[in-house]
C-alpha cells in the first residue's frame, strides 16, 4: 500500500438510534487515528438522534435521507459520498456499537500488510465485552442459514464467509469492482450477498482479533420485524446466490419450511409465526411482481 496514511470515511447508518448513537460517535472520535471521517447518515428518524448528533459531534459530517431507506439503500448513500470524497477505505459501523480506541489502527496494518484483504471486520463482543458476538461466518447453504462463529481466536482469521454489517472496513476497490450493496435487501442478508460478491471479485475475508469493538445489538428489542426482514431477505439472498447444484434442493427446502410455518399458524397464531407467513407471502409476491 503506498499510502501510509489512507483516508477512512467511517459511515454511521442511524434510524432513531438515539439511546445508543452518542455513545458510538464519542468512541469514535477518541480513536487514536488521525485521517478519518465520520458520516452519519440518518434515515428520517424520529426521535431526536440526529439533532442530538449535530448537537453534540459537530466534527461529524451528516446526511439526512427524506425516508427509511433500509440498510442498503441508506449506507449507499454514505458510501458513495465517501468514494466522491476519494476515501481509500469505507468503514460500515452499526450505530449500536462502541469501538476501542486502537481499533482502527489494528485493522488498518492488517490492510496494509494484506492487500487481497477486501473486506476486514474487529472481532465484535457482546454488550458486557466478555462473550464473543462475531468472530467469523459461515454460510450454510443446505439449511438456507448463516452461522456466527462465537469463540475467541487464536490468531487472526485469513478466511470467512460473510463479514457481518456490524462492522466492515472496505476497500474502495471492492466497490468499484463488485458494486454497492444490493438495494432489493432493505434489511439483513445485505452483508453476506456483499462478502459474497467480493470473494467472486477475487478478494479475501478476514477478521482481525486485536481489533475489538462491542455490539449492543438494539434489533433484540423488537423480534417480529427482525424474524421477517430475516426470513424474506434470506429467501431473497438463496434465490439470488445459491450454487446451480443445489437450486433443487432449495425449492423443496423451502416449500418443507412453508408447510412447517403453516402448520405453526394452524396450531396457534402468535406474532413470530405470523411474522414468518407475511414474510413468505411478501417474497411470493415480490417473485410475481
Amino acid at each position: 500500500m503506498k499510502n501510509l496514511n489512507p483516508k477512512i470515511n467511517i459511515v454511521v447508518l442511524n434510524y432513531n438510534g438515539k439511546d445508543c448513537l452518542k455513545r458510538c460517535l464519542s468512541s469514535l472520535f477518541c480513536v487514536d487515528y488521525s485521517n478519518f471521517e465520520v458520516v452519519v447518515v440518518d434515515n428520517n428518524s424520529q426521535d431526536g438522534s440526529l439533532e442530538m448528533a449535530r448537537l453534540n459531534f459537530s466534527r461529524a459530517t451528516f446526511i439526512k435521507n427524506e425516508q427509511n431507506l433500509g440498510f442498503s439503500a441508506g449506507n449507499n448513500v454514505g458510501i458513495k459520498y465517501s468514494l466522491e470524497k476519494l476515501a481509500d477505505f469505507v468503514l460500515l459501523l452499526n450505530n449500536d456499537t462502541e469501538v476501542e480506541k486502537d481499533f482502527l489502527v489494528k485493522l488498518l496494518k492488517y490492510a496494509k500488510e494484506h492487500e487481497e484483504a477486501g473486506i476486514i471486520s474487529p472481532l465484535i463482543f457482546s454488550e458486557q465485552g466478555e462473550s464473543v458476538w462475531f468472530s467469523g461466518g459461515k454460510i450454510d447453504w443446505w439449511r438456507m442459514k448463516t452461522v456466527h462463529i462465537q469463540k475467541q481466536p487464536e490468531k487472526n482469521l485469513l478466511a470467512t464467509d460473510f463479514i457481518s454489517g456490524c462492522a466492515m472496513l472496505i476497500r474502495a476497490e471492492v466497490f468499484r469492482k463488485s458494486g454497492l450493496f444490493d438495494e432489493n435487501f432493505f434489511l439483513y442478508w445485505e452483508d453476506v450477498d456483499f462478502s459474497v460478491r467480493a470473494k467472486k471479485a477475487g478478494f479475501t475475508l478476514s477478521v482481525v482479533a486485536s481489533a475489538r469493538i462491542r455490539h449492543f445489538e438494539k434489533s433484540e428489542e423488537k423480534k417480529e420485524n427482525k424474524l421477517y426482514w430475516l426470513v424474506l431477505s434470506g429467501l431473497l439472498f438463496f434465490q439470488k446466490n445459491t450454487p446451480k447444484y443445489l437450486k433443487a434442493w432449495i425449492f423443496i427446502y423451502t416449500l418443507l419450511r412453508r408447510l412447517k410455518n403453516w402448520n405453526d399458524v394452524q396450531k396457534k397464531q402468535n406474532p413470530l409465526n405470523l411474522a414468518v407467513q407475511k414474510a413468505y407471502r411478501d417474497f411470493k409476491l415480490a417473485k410475481k411482481g
